[in-house]
C-alpha cells in the first residue's frame, strides 16, 4: 500500500466531520479499519472518508448501525471499494430510499389535512374520512402509512 494513501485519525476526522470518538466506535464495529504505525498510531485509507460520508448519509436517511453494518459488510475488506462495488451498494439502497421518499410525500400532502387516524377533530375531516372509514384498514395514520 502507498503510504500516501494512508491518513491519520485527526485527518479523517477533519475531512468527514466526524469526532475521533466516534470514528474509533466505527472501527470498533468493524466498519472502517486501520493500520498501525511503528509508533502504534492509527492511520486509515484515505478511501475511508467516503466510507465514513456513506455512513453519515445511511444515518440521516434514517438506517440503523445494524442495516448499515449489513451494507457495510457488502464492500471489500483490505482495498479500496471499486466504483462498481459502490454501485452494488447504492442499488441494494434504491427500494429503500425510494420508500422513504414516498413516505415523506405523502406525509408533506397530508399533514395539514386528515391523515386518516380517525381522530374526527378537524371538520376536513369529516369530509375525507367521514364516519372513520380508515378504521378498517387499522390503527394509526392509514392515509400517510398505507402503501
Amino acid at each position: 500500500m502507498d503510504k500516501d494513501d494512508l491518513i491519520s485519525i485527526g485527518t479523517l476526522a477533519q475531512r468527514t466531520g466526524i469526532a475521533v470518538s466516534a470514528i474509533r466506535f466505527y472501527e470498533d464495529k468493524g466498519l472502517i479499519f486501520s493500520e498501525r504505525t511503528s509508533g502504534n498510531q492509527r492511520r486509515f485509507r484515505r478511501s475511508d472518508i467516503r466510507r465514513l460520508s456513506f455512513i453519515l448519509i445511511a444515518q440521516r436517511l434514517g438506517l440503523g448501525l445494524d442495516e448499515i453494518e449489513q451494507t457495510m459488510d457488502r464492500l471489500p475488506r483490505g482495498r479500496t471499494p471499486s466504483v462498481a462495488d459502490w454501485r452494488r451498494i447504492s442499488q441494494s439502497m434504491r427500494d429503500e430510499i425510494d420508500g422513504k421518499i414516498a413516505l415523506l410525500t405523502r406525509t408533506r400532502s397530508r399533514l395539514d389535512e386528515c391523515i386518516g387516524c380517525g381522530c374526527m377533530s378537524f371538520e376536513r375531516c369529516q369530509r375525507t374520512n367521514r364516519h372513520d372509514r380508515a378504521a378498517v384498514a387499522g390503527p394509526g395514520p392509514r392515509f400517510v402509512l398505507q402503501d
